[in-house]
């Protein structure tokens, strides 16, 4: 059996150097095993890797392959609105793209969507069905089923 888990998540980036300083402005810090070729960032239970886009196609046996993005969704869920509000503002302020402007949803809660500078697209969110933990990890409840 495969253990149910997402150990670390790399995005692939054209420059190095423009994600890292985007990242920094969001106040992420890179480890310290981090290399000229990988960044790294410590999460709750999870590891960011940052990685240049064709060593990343290299590295899965795809030399050349035009690695897309945009086609997956990376989640922050806050405790409420207005750190949604905040934290979007900050990811403007720091070269995101905006994608769509924090709102009320149609599944009870209020997200907002934007881009890093390599495409990666961030979802921004606060669901008031799912409480976070002290740490800001998120359990899912019970179904109560």
């Amino acid at each position: 059996m495969t253990p149910q888990r997402v150990t670390l998540i790399t995005l692939g980036v054209d420059d190095m150097d423009r994600s890292k300083t985007f990242y920094a402005a969001l106040g992420w810090v890179p480890h310290g095993n981090s290399q000229d070729s990988i960044t790294f960032y410590q999460l709750h239970g999870t590891v960011l890797g940052l990685f240049g886009r064709d060593a990343l196609a290299d590295d899965q046996g795809r030399p050349g392959a035009p690695l897309g993005t945009g086609a997956m969704t990376l989640a922050q869920n806050m405790p409420d609105r207005a750190a949604v509000d905040t934290a979007f503002a900050q990811a403007l302020d720091a070269g995101a793209t905006k994608l769509k402007d924090p709102q009320e949803v149609f599944w009870g809660g209020y997200s907002g969507y934007y881009a890093d500078p390599d495409g990666h697209v961030w979802e921004v969110a606060h669901n008031p069905f799912w409480p976070l933990g002290e740490d800001g990890s998120l359990t899912l409840p019970d179904s109560g089923a």
